[in-house]
C-alpha cells in the first residue's frame, strides 16, 4: 500500500483553511472514500504526489492535458510570455492569434470572446442568448453540467451529481423557474417544452457529448433534432464544448457530428492547462457584446498573456500535427477493448461508452447508458472499489463514477495496459 502520510496531513490542514479542504468539490474523494492526493508535479502521462508516489494519470486535470503534462512547447511558450510580464489589462497580439486559431478550427465560430473559466463562458453565453432573443427561459438537460452559475445548478451533473446534491441552496425560485429541464437523447421531452413555452425560450444549452454524468453518446438524429427545433421556434442552440472542444476533433463535437450551433462555449484544452474559457458564434450575435453592443461582460484577466500563450501552443499542435486524433482514438480503443475483455473474464456487469479519447466504464446491469436515468443505475460502490484498487497499483482514474477517463498523446500502450490490468472483480 502506498504511503500517503504527507497527503493525509496536508488534507487535515486544508480542511481548517478551505471549505471541505478543496477548491473544487469532486477533488475531495467523498464518493470513493479515502484521502485525496496532493500532487507535487507532473510530466507526460504521470503525476507524483507529495509523498513521492508516481501514478499514471487518466484524470488529465479533468480534460485539458490532451498533450500530456508539461509539454515542452507549452512550457516554453509560457516561460517566454512570463518573462515579459504576467498581466497587462490591455490588448495583446496573443489575443488576436488565439481568436484566429479558434475561428479557423471551430466551424460555427465567426467571432470569439475570451474569459477565465468554462462557468464564465456558459453564463455569459446564456446572458447573450437572452439579450439576442428578448426571451427569458432556457432549456438544459438533466445530468449535463455547465458550470456553477445559478441557472445551471438545476438537475446538474459533475460534482453536483457525484456528491448527491439535488440542486444548490442560494439559487432563487425566480432563477429556477426560468430553467426548464429535458432528458438527454429524448427529443420528445424537448418538443413538449417548446410546445408549452416556445415563445419564451431563449436557448437550448447542451453538452453535445455529455462528460459530466459519465460519457454519453448522442443518439443518431438527436443533435440535428435540437438544431431543427431551435430554428423552428427562433431560439438559439448553444453547444457547451468545454470538455468536447478540441478533444474529439479539431473542431469539437460540432465538427464530428456536422451540426452548426449558434453559440459555442469552450475551456479546458483551449488554455493548454492554464485557466481559460471562451465563447463564440455567429457575428450578428457576438456583436451584441459590449463595447460593440449593449450586453455587458468583462474580466480583468480575460485574455491573460500566459493563458493565451499556452493555449496557442496547444491548439497549433492539435491543428497542425497530422494523425494526432487518429492516434488518440487508437489508444482509447485499446483501453476500451481491454476493459471489455476484463468485464467478460470476470463476469462483471458494465457498459463502456467512448467517443475518441474520452470514455467511461459504468458499473451497471443496464444494456446501454444513453441518459441520466441510465447512468443512475450505476453501482457507485463498485466503482469506488475499482478506483481504489487502481490507485494502489499506481493508476489514477477520476474519483467519481460520473466523470470521464481521458487519454493523452503522452500515454503509452504500456500505460494503458497497466490501467486495464488494474481491473479486478
Amino acid at each position: 500500500m502506498n504511503n500517503i502520510s504527507r497527503s493525509i496531513e496536508a488534507f487535515s490542514k486544508a480542511k481548517e483553511l478551505i471549505p471541505g479542504g478543496v477548491n473544487s468539490p469532486v477533488r475531495a474523494f467523498k464518493s470513493v472514500g479515502g484521502n485525496p492526493l496532493f500532487i507535487s508535479e507532473a510530466k507526460g502521462s504521470k503525476v507524483w504526489d507529495i509523498d513521492g508516489n508516481c501514478y499514471i494519470d487518466f484524470v488529465a486535470s479533468w480534460g485539458p492535458m490532451i498533450l500530456g503534462h508539461a509539454r515542452e512547447e507549452i512550457v516554453e511558450a509560457v516561460r517566454k510570455a512570463a518573462e515579459k510580464g504576467t498581466s497587462y489589462g490591455a490588448p495583446t497580439l496573443y489575443e488576436n492569434e488565439m481568436a484566429e486559431l479558434i475561428i479557423s478550427m471551430v466551424p460555427s465560430v465567426e467571432k470569439v470572446r475570451m474569459v477565465n473559466s468554462g462557468t464564465e463562458a456558459t453564463m455569459s453565453a446564456l446572458r447573450l442568448a437572452r439579450a439576442y432573443t428578448g426571451r427569458s427561459k432556457v432549456i438544459k438537460f438533466t445530468g449535463c453540467f455547465h458550470g456553477h452559475a445559478d441557472s445551471f445548478l438545476i438537475k446538474a451533473g459533475s460534482g453536483v451529481l457525484t456528491l448527491g446534491i439535488p440542486g444548490s441552496p442560494g439559487v432563487t425560485e425566480s432563477v429556477a423557474k426560468d430553467t426548464l429541464t429535458a432528458e438527454y437523447n429524448d427529443l420528445e421531452s424537448v418538443s413538449k417544452l417548446f410546445d408549452a413555452y416556445g415563445k419564451d425560450i431563449a436557448a437550448v444549452i447542451v453538452e453535445p457529448i455529455p462528460g459530466n454524468m459519465g460519457v454519453i453518446l448522442p443518439k443518431q438524429g438527436f443533435l440535428q433534432g435540437l438544431r431543427e427545433l431551435t430554428s423552428k421556434y427562433g431560439a438559439l442552440l448553444i453547444f457547451d464544448e468545454v470538455i468536447s472542444g478540441f478533444r474529439v476533433a479539431p473542431g469539437g463535437a460540432q465538427e464530428l457530428y456536422g451540426i452548426m450551433p449558434d453559440l459555442t462555449t469552450m475551456g479546458k484544452i483551449t488554455g493548454g492547462g492554464l485557466p481559460v474559457g471562451a465563447y463564440g458564434g455567429r457575428k450578428d450575435i457576438m456583436d451584441m457584446l459590449a463595447p460593440e453592443g449593449p450586453v455587458y461582460q468583462a474580466g480583468t484577466l480575460s485574455g491573460n498573456p500566459l493563458a493565451m500563450s499556452a493555449g496557442i501552443a496547444a491548439l497549433k499542435i492539435l491543428k497542425n500535427e497530422p494523425g494526432i486524433y487518429k492516434e488518440l482514438d487508437r489508444k482509447a480503443a485499446r483501453m476500451e477493448a481491454g476493459l471489455r475483455e476484463k468485464l467478460a473474464e470476470t463476469g462483471t456487469k458494465g457498459v463502456i461508452n467512448r467517443v475518441g479519447s474520452m470514455l467511461t466504464l459504468f458499473f451497471t446491469s443496464a444494456s446501454e447508458v444513453c441518459s441520466f436515468a441510465d447512468a443512475m443505475t450505476s453501482d457507485t460502490d463498485r466503482y469506488a472499489r475499482h478506483f481504489n484498487k487502481a490507485l494502489q497499483a499506481g493508476v489514477y482514474f477520476a474519483p467519481s463514477q460520473f466523470e470521464a477517463t481521458f487519454i493523452s498523446t503522452a500515454h503509452t500502450d504500456e500505460d494503458i495496459d497497466k490501467a486495464v490490468e488494474c481491473f479486478k472483480n
